[in-house]
């Protein structure tokens, strides 16, 4: 019988993807640990979703996100076999440029509350979590060498699920200051 508990962990440890042990609250691992948390929320707003072509890139997006974690869980990054590309960032250009071209161009840039929809709202989420993990990037860039296509990629991304959001809104409620 596989047991997924190992004990290893029991003292505040664990093992990245090279078997490196580092303390469970590294900001390592809270970076690959927040990469992984936005792909679980990536696919609650995959279930959330109807229309198909979103679907496939979230998920083409979720499999790029255990390459981004995968990477981020090796203190050299040049041991992970997979890594998110110049390619993939332009992909997300892509998208990006792809959906705001679908939209209303003098509303994108407005303040909105966020979520007219269930799948609207789980995307505002994982734009708030993608962009945590962002900012925990950040941080252990610097005390660890990490790529910049990498730091590029999840800065893309951020931007890319927020137009993917954005589009998918089915009503703006704009936010007046003045009010």
């Amino acid at each position: 019988m596989l047991k997924i508990y190992t004990k290893t962990g029991d003292k505040g440890s664990t093992s990245l993807y090279d078997g490196t042990r580092v303390p469970k609250d590294s900001i390592r691992v809270e970076s690959y640990g927040t990469i992984d948390e936005l792909n679980s929320s990536l696919g609650l707003s995959r279930n959330y979703c109807q229309d198909s072509e979103i679907k496939e890139i979230l998920f083409k997006i979720q499999r790029s996100l255990f390459n981004v974690a995968g990477e981020l869980a090796t203190q050299d990054s040049e041991a992970f076999p997979e890594r998110v590309s110049e390619t993939d960032t332009q992909w997300l250009e892509w998208i990006i440029d792809h959906y705001l071209d679908q939209m209303n161009r003098d509303e994108v840039f407005q303040f909105i509350i966020p979520g007219s929809n269930l799948f609207s709202a789980s995307m505002h989420v994982s734009r708030t979590v993608c962009r945590r993990a962002e900012r925990r990037i950040l941080t252990l860039a610097e005390e660890a060498p990490i790529r910049s296509e990498l730091i590029k990629y999840v800065n893309r991304l951020s931007d890319a699920i927020y137009t993917m959001a954005r589009f998918s809104e089915t009503e703006l409620h704009k936010v007046d200051f003045k009010k």
